[in-house]
């Protein structure tokens, strides 16, 4: 049915739960999983021309986004790992996560996404936006929403 399933991650525990079941799915169909963690890149935040109080060089900030990704895609290597299941994990740099997970699927021609929804509703979802309902409404292939 689906041989590759691309498991995104933000290192939610709705994320953990979503990488619990995706590793489930793919055991049992005997499909690999890639892992994807989308992170903005390194670049100084300016408030009317000056820097901030503790400000990170974008080498600092590199380096905080890069243990991060690190941190998150570990923790679907190691599921998949503990089930058998293949995976690669990759980290990609975007502002804008659900065009970078979905350029990721085409690019390693997945046929299945599976991802977490945070549910957000209403004006939180109107103003932060929803990267899973973006995902939804430009996939072309199946996305399986976790919750």
């Amino acid at each position: 049915m689906y041989s590759h399933i691309l498991v995104p991650t933000d290192g939610s525990p709705l994320s953990r739960a979503a990488i619990k079941a995706a590793v489930a799915l793919a055991r049992s169909l005997g499909a690999r999983i890639t892992g994807v963690f989308a992170s903005p890149a390194p670049t100084p935040i300016l408030f009317r021309n000056h820097l901030p109080a503790g400000y990170a060089t974008p080498r600092e900030n590199e380096a905080l986004i890069a243990k991060a990704a690190a941190a998150h895609l570990q923790v679907i290597q190691k599921a998949a790992d503990a089930a058998g299941v293949p995976c690669t994990c990759v980290t990609v740099k975007s502002d804008f996560p659900a065009d970078a997970i979905l350029a990721e699927a085409k690019r390693r021609k997945c046929d299945l996404i599976v991802m977490a929804s945070h549910g957000r509703r209403g004006i939180k979802g109107l103003l932060l936006g929803s990267e899973t309902q973006k995902v939804l409404a430009q996939a072309k292939i199946p996305v399986l929403i976790h919750r």
